[in-house]
């Protein structure tokens, strides 16, 4: 079955299938398949000129968690030269095996659900990089930065760093975001940095705190594309530099107004005040009618979340909409289970599927998401986001589609900060 495919079945039918085996322990890569992988990679590594710094590396063997920043799949590429000759195992999220299981797990990917709560993901990577000997490679974010900055890590990694034992390494990719950012898949021409740093040691996780691991952790993982690039006067001259800036940058900021930005080539505007932008070719926006407010992008976004921030503080946040609901229940495929409806408020998802001896309630609180993965355009179904249950994955696509899934994921993500306070 192709992922673009639209296979329609009952939830009782996918009850009734086998689920994602989550506990199976990382497999070492066989030997022909780290050249395949080096084969593929290097290539795109190069074409981006790529350079990695390592630091603090000197000495370091054996088994090793590695901390990676998420941008681009070139993420995955320059990761894989930067600990060349070695191999690694990989967490992935479960959409990554559909059609590809068998492959996956030969090259050491073990699957997960994200933003769940997994105590066997601890026996794992201890599997890893104890057994096996390997470098883990783990994507904390756990989906691509909208605008290249950095996105909220949980306070359950300095825990599991902890409880391991072993070194951490981060790599901090510059550039992976402004080559292929994730609201416009197509490609631009522009040189990457990344920075590979030993920042834990087995003494350091020995005798610092899971707070002081996190916060070791936190200072690594500051980053901002957009400010590299002015940094480094990277200009980029692709044409449609700008187009499907609006689905992360939904709201105007001159008169506040949600849901009508709309954006072409080299330009954003807001189709109730027609205040216009131009994204120039270092990245900086221009408005076109007047004042600038927010000439770096990430500030633009970051406004939105204080927006956000201050209906969740007013008690006024909620959400209701229709969705298609899609399910994942193992590398097979999407199932559709048909229509439903997904309310989000200030004590988290309920996500109502079907009528009468046939309803499906899926309950999700505010304190079991610290975030959500979104998805632009998911294989033609549209905009779309997914959240997850211990044996299902439900991906939601809005049937109303003046509604941008950006803000859901600003909303769950301060509903979570505070809850934990």
């Amino acid at each position: 079955m192709k992922i673009e495919e639209i296979i329609y079945k009952t939830y009782d039918e996918i009850n009734s299938m086998s689920r994602f085996d989550l506990k199976e322990m990382p497999r070492k890569a066989k030997w022909y398949l780290r050249i395949l992988s080096w084969i593929l990679s290097f290539p795109e590594t190069f074409f981006v000129k790529s350079s990695v710094n390592k630091v603090n590396m000197d000495g370091l063997k054996g088994g090793y968690i590695m901390l990676c920043n998420h941008n681009s799949f070139v993420d995955f590429k320059v990761a894989t030269r930067a600990i060349f000759p070695r191999s690694s195992s990989y967490i992935v999220a479960i959409d990554g095996f559909i059609g590809r299981e068998k492959l996956m797990r030969d090259v050491g990917c073990f699957p997960t659900r994200k933003f769940i709560s997994d105590s066997g993901i601890v026996r794992q990577i201890k599997h890893s990089v104890e057994v096996n000997k390997q470098i883990c490679q783990i994507y904390p974010e756990a989906r691509y930065s909208l605008v290249g900055t950095t996105s909220i890590l949980p306070d359950s990694l300095g825990k599991l760093c902890k409880l391991i034992g072993h070194p951490v390494v981060t790599l901090i990719s510059h550039g992976h975001h402004l080559r292929q950012p994730f609201w416009n898949l197509t490609k631009r021409k522009v040189k990457s940095t990344s920075n590979m740093t030993q920042i834990l040691t087995v003494d350091d996780l020995k005798s610092l705190s899971v707070e002081e691991i996190n916060r070791k952790i936190r200072d690594a993982f500051e980053y901002d594309d957009y400010q590299y690039q002015l940094d480094n006067k990277i200009k980029i001259d692709f044409i449609d530099r700008a187009k499907n800036l609006h689905k992360v940058l939904y709201q105007c900021p001159k008169c506040k107004t949600e849901f009508e930005m709309d954006s072409d080539t080299n330009k954003i505007w807001c189709k109730v005040c027609n205040d216009t932008h131009q994204m120039d070719e270092l990245g900086r926006l221009h408005n076109l009618e007047g004042e600038t407010r927010f000439p770096h992008i990430p500030d633009w976004f970051e406004w939105q979340r204080e927006m956000v921030k201050k209906e969740i503080a007013s008690g006024k946040y909620h959400l209701e909409l229709d969705v298609m609901v899609d399910m994942l229940p193992n590398s097979s495929g999407f199932y559709r289970i048909g229509g439903g409806k997904i309310s989000h408020s200030l004590n988290g998802f309920i996500l109502t599927i079907g009528e009468g001896s046939e309803k499906l309630e899926v309950v999700k609180s505010v304190k079991s998401n610290y975030g959500i993965h979104l998805e632009f355009d998911y294989f033609g179904r549209g905009d779309g986001f997914s959240f997850s249950t211990k044996d299902d994955t439900f991906y939601l696509y809005p049937e109303n589609t003046n509604y941008s899934i950006t803000k859901l994921h600003f909303a769950v993500e301060e509903l979570y900060i505070k809850s934990t306070k």
